[in-house]
């Protein structure tokens, strides 16, 4: 078990090798939040990240409090630039990467450059974050050889039990195994007026009525819109209230604006066809009255939604389907998850909110309590009192 007790104070520098903003990435704002958060935990550590080309210039982020380097090509077989950059920079304590295959692809060429990172004495110790764990079943025996080659790193963090026992029956030393939940914020705007959240999102006020969804992030297929609008329609013919669903986010599928056009025959839909900031989520999170995550998995993928992280630290009801990406609802608020890909079912967990709004609210009361325990400042003192356990090895 690490022990939090004395990760104020430490002397550390730690490089991080992740995307970052401004890149359009889930894993870049994770990698920023976890940073500032380690600064406010830890004032003395230095931070680097060595992040991907399109990151921007060199820079300070004044911020997160860290250095920013532009350094690798995303999905390239060589990333020797990192090790370059480890050169420049001196005396880095610990690398930790932020793994996403669509980041660094399937191939392990990541970790064969750590491994000679370290043997070079440019770092002490090698950390990887899995923000997916691959499946057998998903197909891809390249990706698959790179986790169970995992072991040569020192440490590798997941954030769920899934991704957690995944790896481990994949032949990683258990030992090297940590689970650090995702990090989660407070959501500091929900007791702004909705008038003013309407307006700073540049929403037309006159086009809202009745109970306000909102499903924030990507539009991509696997975000499960079509379900969603089957399930609105479902709701509409059975003579439900008024409903405005406010669907926010960078377009990968435009497959998923046929869904939407679907669901605007049955209730009023309002798109945000564009990328969100987290304060741009966190406020649309905080004007609706009910979050949906109707996601589809892939199969053979396992993962945490950061989506949901940023939904449940705003105390609202959120209704979700039975994912591996959403196993963290599932496990505190079960009532209010359908399985996947079924539509009624779906409808039926929304016309319960809406006609239990109150009990709903309290229902989630478990999920509250696990948004407040996993906090990014705890999380950041977690990593650090893993930082601190490795290199006293």
């Amino acid at each position: 078990m690490l022990s939090h007790t004395s990760v104020v104070g430490v002397i550390l520098r730690i490089a991080y090798v992740s995307t970052y903003p401004p890149t359009h990435c889930g894993v870049g704002e994770y990698t920023r939040m976890l940073v500032a958060a380690m600064k406010s935990v830890n004032s003395n550590v230095t931070i680097y990240v060595l992040c991907d080309e399109n990151c921007g210039e060199e820079r300070y982020d004044s911020y997160a409090g860290a250095y920013v380097y532009p350094t690798f090509k995303k999905r390239s077989s060589s990333y020797d630039s990192i090790l370059n950059q480890l050169s420049r920079i001196g005396d880095v304590d610990l690398i930790h990467v932020q793994h996403e295959y669509g980041i660094f692809g399937s191939n392990d060429s990541i970790l064969q450059a750590l491994i000679k990172a370290k043997s070079e004495s440019l770092v002490k110790k090698v950390v990887f974050t899995l923000h997916t764990v691959q499946h057998p079943l998903y197909g891809d025996k390249e990706s698959l050889d790179f986790q169970r080659r995992l072991s040569y790193a020192d440490a590798i963090i997941v954030h769920s039990y899934l991704q957690e026992f995944e790896i481990q029956q994949q032949g990683v030393d258990p030992i090297k195994i940590y689970r650090i939940p995702h990090g989660t914020l407070l959501n500091p705007f929900l007791g702004a007026p909705r008038f003013k959240l309407i307006e700073q999102l540049g929403i037309k006020g006159e086009n809202i009525k009745g109970y306000i969804m909102t499903t924030p992030g990507f539009l991509r297929r696997d975000k499960g819109l079509d379900i969603l609008s089957e399930a609105l329609e479902y709701l509409r013919r059975r003579g439900n209230t008024d409903m405005t669903l406010i669907v926010a986010g960078e377009l990968r599928d435009k497959e998923v604006l046929s869904f939407l056009d679907y669901a605007s025959k049955y209730v009023n839909v309002i798109v945000l066809e564009r990328y969100l900031s987290n304060e741009e989520i966190l406020k649309l999170i905080a004007l609706a009255d009910i979050v949906m995550l109707p996601y589809r998995d892939k199969l053979g993928m396992y993962s945490v939604s950061g989506i949901l992280h940023l939904s449940m630290g705003s105390f609202k009801p959120i209704v979700g389907t039975r994912v591996p990406r959403l196993i963290e609802l599932y496990q505190f608020a079960p009532r209010l998850t359908a399985p996947p890909r079924t539509p009624i079912e779906l409808a039926k967990r929304i016309s319960w909110v809406i006609e239990n709004y109150d009990y709903a609210v309290n229902y989630m009361g478990y999920m509250y309590g696990y948004a407040v325990r996993t906090q990014w400042l705890r999380a950041a003192r977690k990593h650090l009192a893993l930082y601190q356990e490795l290199l006293s090895i």
